[in-house]
């Protein structure tokens, strides 16, 4: 994560890493303790990359973009959804039949939450804002998963200001966590 350019690119360039890791957890034998590994992984990105777009794109999405409220809410709600299956991963073996359930779930919820924003909310932004906005965005976008939590939080606050506040908090507990457990959420 951190890739740099403006808030398109940066998240972009997320969604290509979040399916990497999906090929790569598909890529192990079932059952193989890597695919854990894995998912801790891809747990981390994808609730970095969910918390960082709750804190500055949606907020942005609400103001600048026609029929944003809808568009923020309907994305929110994939974000909990996703946050839910990360939460119920996040104890399985990777033996366990469940893992490979909702392993695949994941992958499907978030296909269509890719495609939903690159094709409809990211043009719609772009159309919106100027470059230099965009690229303000991108940078706060890096700032907020420098500190976002690394696990699933489905219980705290999806829109500011309460999340601006709290997630940075649990974001510092995860990684003493992740530390103190060994827990890897990065390659």
């Amino acid at each position: 994560m951190g890739h740099g350019g403006n808030v398109i690119a940066e998240l972009t360039a997320d969604h290509r890493e979040v399916e990497e890791l999906f090929q790569q957890i598909e890529a192990q034998p079932v059952g193989h303790p890597q695919r854990r590994d894995l998912a801790d992984r891809l747990t981390a990105e994808l609730v970095q990359h969910s918390v960082a777009e709750e804190m500055h794109l949606y907020p942005t999405v609400r103001k600048r973009v026609r029929s944003g409220a809808e568009l923020a809410d309907k994305e929110l709600a994939e974000h909990t959804r996703i946050e839910r299956m990360l939460k119920d991963l996040e104890d399985l073996n990777a033996d366990d039949p469940q893992f490979n359930d909702i392993v695949a779930k994941l992958k499907l919820e978030f296909a269509a939450h890719l495609r939903e924003e690159e094709n409809d909310l990211f043009p719609k932004l772009a159309a919106t804002c100027s470059p230099e906005k965009l690229d303000e965005l991108g940078q706060l976008v890096r700032r907020a998963k420098e500190t976002a939590p690394t696990r699933p939080h489905p219980a705290l606050p999806r829109t500011p200001p309460a999340n601006k506040l709290i997630a940075p908090g649990a974001g510092l507990v995860d990684r003493v966590r992740d530390l103190l457990s060994g827990r890897r959420t990065t390659g």
